[in-house]
């Protein structure tokens, strides 16, 4: 049986009710309330029941909310921008959308991506490094994976991240390259946001690339520093990283190295252990 609010009806046509919005959206009910407690978007009007009641305005307000949540932006900082009476919406908007296109680009990309990995895994022919290279659009060369196996093929999580890739499914794949794009989205939405190293969100942010480092092979804090390290020295990890948002590594190794810090780890003198 349905729930009473969202089989409650307006009968002047100007208003609708929550179950009625959430359909027309496409978020749910439990969604709008959370978003009426918080202050987010609040329905305008009752019916006489006493149930919520969208009007035009409320709706085109949750659809700048849906827009504004896609590209990354917290919560709170959606509101602050919605309820600003100085703020430029047509600039917010204009800058969301470009936002919105270049990952729109990207998942072309990573789609025809897929799909190339999917008919070599279909038939049996493993990628070369370079076709990899050229698959997933990295800057992992042939060059750089030799260069990488030298300094760390006799190690015991080299073996281990071997193994793991070799025991890995399509599915697998798909996975970390998913979870990979949506850290990264996610990073960038953060140094757009102001967010600050050593913050309650950058901790968490750093948490998230701890996770995703340990799809590969067992990655310590200190371990996670020094890849960091790299991440924002190295010229061709510097060169993606920026290439997603300026000055995204060096800021990726702030978040790392304050998040170790409130661990109680020193960058400076971490090890690879």
């Amino acid at each position: 049986m349905r729930d009473a609010e969202a089989m409650d009806t307006n009968d002047d046509g100007q208003e609708l009710t929550v179950g009625a919005v959430a359909s027309l959206v496409g978020v749910s009910v439990r969604t709008l309330h959370h978003w009426d407690a918080m202050g987010l978007v609040r329905p305008s009007g009752r019916t006489w029941s006493g149930y919520r009641l969208y009007s035009a305005e409320d709706i085109a307000r949750l659809h700048r909310v849906l827009v504004y949540r896609e590209t990354g932006m917290p919560l709170a900082r959606i509101a602050e921008v919605l309820d600003d009476p100085d703020a430029d919406a047509g600039a917010h908007l204009t800058r969301q959308r470009a936002l919105l296109m270049e990952r729109i680009d990207h998942l072309h990309r990573m789609v025809r991506a897929v799909d190339t990995m999917m008919e070599k895994i279909m038939s049996n022919t493993n990628p070369t490094p370079s076709e990899q290279a050229a698959i997933w659009g990295t800057t992992w060369t042939p060059e750089y994976q030799a260069e990488v196996e030298k300094r760390w093929g006799g190690t015991e999580d080299w073996a281990e991240a071997e193994r793991r890739r070799a025991a890995m499914t399509r599915q697998d794949w798909e996975r970390a390259r998913d979870d990979t794009e949506a850290l990264e989205a996610a990073l960038v939405a953060a140094k757009r946001g102001g967010v600050e190293p050593g913050s309650p969100q950058a901790n968490d942010l750093a948490r998230r690339h701890l996770d995703n480092l340990n799809t590969w092979f067992d990655v310590t804090t200190s371990k996670q520093v020094l890849i960091a390290g790299t991440i924002a020295e190295d010229p061709r990890w510097v060169a993606h990283y920026d290439a997603l948002e300026p000055g995204l590594a060096a800021w990726l190794r702030d978040v790392i190295d304050a998040s170790a810090r409130a661990q109680g780890i020193d960058p400076q003198a971490a090890t690879w252990q």
